[in-house]
C-alpha cells in the first residue's frame, strides 16, 4: 500500500511543480496532498513494532518530506514560488527511493531513547541544511540574474519568479538564518549520536566515514558563521561555504549509506 502512496505522492508533486505560477492555488493543493501523503507512506515504512528502518533511502524521503513542509509554509508568506521547480522534482525522486531501495530494520529491543532521538534531531539538522542549500542556488541564480547585462531580459515563469524574490540582502539574512539553526541541530546530532555511540559501540566515536564527514560538514558551517561575525562574509563566499558545507554533509550519511547498502551490500546501524 505504501509503494502505491509513493508513486501517488511522486506524481502530485511533479505536476504540482510544472504548474504554472498562476495556479497558485492548485499548487498548493497538490503539494498539500502529496506532502500528506509522502509523509503516511513513510511513516509506514520506516516503522514497526520495536523497530524502525534507517537506510539512506528513508533518512533521503523524511529530509525532503520535511523541506517540502518548509516550501508549502513560507510560499504561503513570501515570495518564493521559484523554490517550487528546485525542491519538488527532487522531492518527486526522493519519495520513491524506499521503494526502490528498502534497506534494514533496526531492532529497538536494548537501545536507549537517543536512539530515536538522535535520528529525529539529525534529520531536522538534515532539512534545514538542505533548505539552507536550496536557498543558496537560488540566491546564486538571483545574483547571476544582476551581473547579466541585457536590454531584453529572458522570459518564461522560472525568470519571472526569480524577478519576484526578496532582495538579496533579505535573502541573505534568511540563509544566515537557516544556517545557525541547521549548524545548532548539527551539533546536537554529532552530540548525541556520540552518546549514542558509546553506549551500543563502547566508545565515544567512531572515526568512520560518516563521522569524519559530519565533522568537516560542521566545520564549514562553524567557520563561516563565524566569518560572519566577526569578518562580516556574505555574498559569494558565503554561497561556496554553505554548498560545500551541505554536499560534504551529503556524503556523510546518503554518500556512505548508499555504498554499504546498494554497492557492498552491508548491513549497518
Amino acid at each position: 500500500m505504501q509503494n502505491s502512496f509513493f508513486l501517488l505522492a511522486a506524481l502530485l508533486y511533479l505536476i504540482a511543480a510544472v504548474l504554472p505560477t498562476t495556479a497558485r492555488r492548485a499548487q498548493s493543493v497538490l503539494t498539500l496532498f502529496g506532502w500528506l501523503l509522502h509523509g503516511a507512506a513513510l511513516s509506514a515504512d520506516v516503522t514497526a513494532p520495536d523497530a524502525v528502518r534507517v537506510g539512506f533511502a528513508a533518512m533521503l524521503s523524511a529530509t525532503l518530506w520535511i523541506t517540502v513542509a518548509f516550501y508549502w509554509l513560507e510560499n504561503r508568506n513570501s515570495a518564493l514560488d521559484s523554490l517550487r521547480v528546485l525542491v519538488l522534482p527532487v522531492a518527486a525522486l526522493a519519495v520513491v527511493l524506499p521503494g526502490i531501495f528498502p534497506g534494514n530494520m533496526v531492532p529497538l529491543a536494548g537501545k536507549s531513547g537517543w536512539f530515536l532521538g538522535h535520528i529525529a534531531i539529525s534529520i531536522l539538522a538534515y532539512s534545514t541544511l538542505t533548505i539552507a542549500a536550496f536557498h543558496a542556488v537560488l540566491m546564486v541564480l538571483q545574483e547571476s540574474r544582476l551581473h547579466i547585462r541585457s536590454a531584453q531580459p529572458k522570459a518564461g515563469w522560472f525568470n519571472g519568479a526569480l524577478e519576484r524574490l526578496p532582495p538579496l540582502l533579505t535573502m541573505e539574512k534568511l540563509l544566515f538564518r537557516l544556517i545557525a539553526l541547521g549548524f545548532t541541530l548539527l551539533t546536537l546530532t554529532m552530540l548525541s549520536g556520540a552518546v549514542f555511540s558509546e553506549q551500543l559501540f563502547g566508545q565515544a566515536l567512531r572515526l568512520d566515514h560518516k563521522t569524519i564527514f559530519t565533522f568537516f560538514s560542521w566545520l564549514l558551517f562553524g567557520v563561516l558563521l563565524a566569518g560572519r561575525r566577526w569578518q562580516g562574509w556574505r555574498g559569494k563566499t558565503a554561497l561556496r561555504f554553505t554548498l560545500s558545507g551541505f554536499a560534504i554533509l551529503l556524503l556523510a550519511y546518503v554518500g556512505t549509506r548508499f555504498v554499504l547498502e546498494v554497492v557492498l551490500h552491508r548491513a549497518f546501524i
